[in-house]
């Protein structure tokens, strides 16, 4: 087998947030146990753009760019100016450290775009990086594309105290010490939903300011935080502000996923070759798309506040019915739309049951192991789905548990 054959074999995605069309749909005779379960087919995979409309204006916005033609279409490769300066203030006074619109800023083809770009601009072939387990699962696959060594340090969030994510902070230490230059994480976490706690997020900083290695934080959900969760933005604890990265966007908790659309903020350094790259992988973001982040940080009062009431209200009940189910357990998101939880021991693989939930409950999940090797008994779903189907597929879930149980 040829290297760069062994290289995309690791970036397998059968099993990646939204590819369950690309799943085996056949199993052996005997699998399979008791009759299908109905009910409207719910995909937890990622969130439900239908059951939570866009931000308001969006399309407005969109079409007012297709109207503006060529000066909309054609932009600078890191987006266009003037949006950038209305979003630099914005993101200042979110993350609370000032946003250079010129030269510290770029929009990416969404915040994956972004990630791909930040991680190829800051390692080469066998650079250490540290990568938290369990956590967002193109981070490792980016690594391992870019011929990275990963240094896994440990989130152990079910055993952390209820402000505080759990990162091994000596471990992270650890890692630097024996030469990571790269640390790369997402908070609040995915798949587990936990925000780092001012001490640990200070302790970040220290310790990459110590060791003089670079952050990328994956902030994509830092909106959508419940009952007055405490967040703190690294950059605004990070006296080494061209060491740091941001990634945002306005995919998830807007629901402006369709347009594609992410940023990412901080070392000029590191945003002048992610422009650099960008402009030889796809040149700019969607030129149109690109007016709808006009609407981002921009909403009608009091919109926000009723996104995150509606989501708590799913995450609530959803909790509730997986604590009902004997043997799995799982911590209460302080913020996003994922629950990870751990199921029961069964008769069955975890990656069977998966499937099995998926053929005869209509009930589609994501695999734990594609945040962490070490997660298989896990499952993550994305919960910003239509509240009543949502709760209707858990119960189908739970009836399927009971039947595969060991």
């Amino acid at each position: 087998m040829s290297e760069i054959e062994k290289k995309f074999r690791k970036l397998e995605t059968d099993n990646a947030p939204g590819q369950e069309a690309r799943q085996s749909a056949k199993l052996d005779e005997g699998y399979l146990k008791g009759d299908m379960l109905e009910g409207q087919r719910v995909d937890f995979s990622h969130g439900d753009v239908d059951a939570h409309e866009p931000t308001p204006g969006a399309f407005d916005e969109f079409s007012a760019g297709v109207m503006r033609g060529g000066s909309q279409a054609y932009t600078e490769y890191r987006g266009a100016l003037d949006i950038r300066d209305e979003l630099a203030p914005r993101l200042a006074d979110f993350t609370g450290a000032d946003v250079d619109a010129r030269d510290g800023l770029i929009i990416t083809p969404g915040t994956q775009g972004a990630l791909f770009l930040a991680i190829a601009s800051t390692i080469s072939r066998g650079d250490k990086v540290a990568i938290v387990q369990p956590d967002y699962f193109a981070n490792r696959k980016l690594v391992t594309f870019f011929d990275g060594e990963i240094v896994p340090v440990q989130l152990r969030y079910g055993e952390a105290g209820p402000d505080e994510a759990g990162l091994d902070l000596e471990e992270l230490e650890a890692a630097f010490q024996s030469g990571v230059k790269l640390f790369l994480f997402s908070n609040p976490n995915n798949p587990a939903g936990v925000v780092y706690s001012p001490e640990e997020v200070s302790r970040i900083a220290a310790l990459a300011e110590q060791y003089g290695a670079t952050v990328i934080v994956d902030q994509l959900y830092s909106r959508l935080r419940y009952e007055g969760v405490t967040y703190t933005h690294l950059r605004a604890v990070s006296t080494a502000s061209e060491n740091v990265i941001t990634i945002m966007g306005p995919s998830k908790t807007e629901s402006l996923s369709g347009y594609r659309l992410g940023v990412a903020f901080g070392s000029k350094t590191i945003i002048n070759r992610m422009e650099k790259l960008q402009a030889i992988v796809s040149l700019r973001a969607a030129g149109y798309s690109q007016a709808v982040l006009k609407t981002w940080f921009n909403e009608p009062e009091g919109w926000m506040e009723e996104r995150i009431a509606r989501h708590q209200a799913i995450r609530d009940d959803l909790v509730a019915l997986f604590r009902g189910i004997p043997g799995c357990t799982l911590r209460v998101p302080q913020a996003g739309s994922y629950l990870f939880a751990r199921l029961p021991e069964l008769t069955v693989a975890p990656g069977d049951f998966i499937k099995a939930l998926r053929l005869q409950a209509g009930v589609i999940v994501t695999p734990g192991t594609e945040f962490s090797p070490h997660c298989a008994d896990s499952i993550r779903l994305n919960f910003s789905q239509d509240h009543a189907a949502s709760v209707a597929a858990i119960e189908r879930l739970a009836t399927l548990v009971q039947r595969y149980r060991a």
